[in-house]
């Protein structure tokens, strides 16, 4: 899993291993994984995601199968252009 920005910044580090066979999963685990910063939770619920490139959208996250060594990217908001 690879963080941006406030992601990263709540995160602690730019990138992280996951090991799951959907988004959701993923996400479940990295919010378990910084479950005492609510920072990070707060992030993650406001981002956007691409999954080995492909944006998911609005698609149910339990829905976005991953692959094995796979990249699961965060994107939180930013402004700019």
């Amino acid at each position: 899993m690879r963080y941006w920005a406030a992601a990263k910044a709540a995160a602690g580090t730019a990138e992280e291993p996951y090991a799951a066979a959907t988004l959701a999963e993923a996400l479940d685990a990295a919010r378990a994984a910084h479950a005492a910063n609510p920072e990070f939770a707060r992030v993650l619920q406001r981002s956007s995601f691409l999954v080995d490139g492909d944006p998911v959208g609005t698609r149910d996250h339990a829905a976005v199968p991953l692959a094995e060594g796979g990249t699961v990217e965060v994107l939180p908001p930013f402004a700019g252009g």
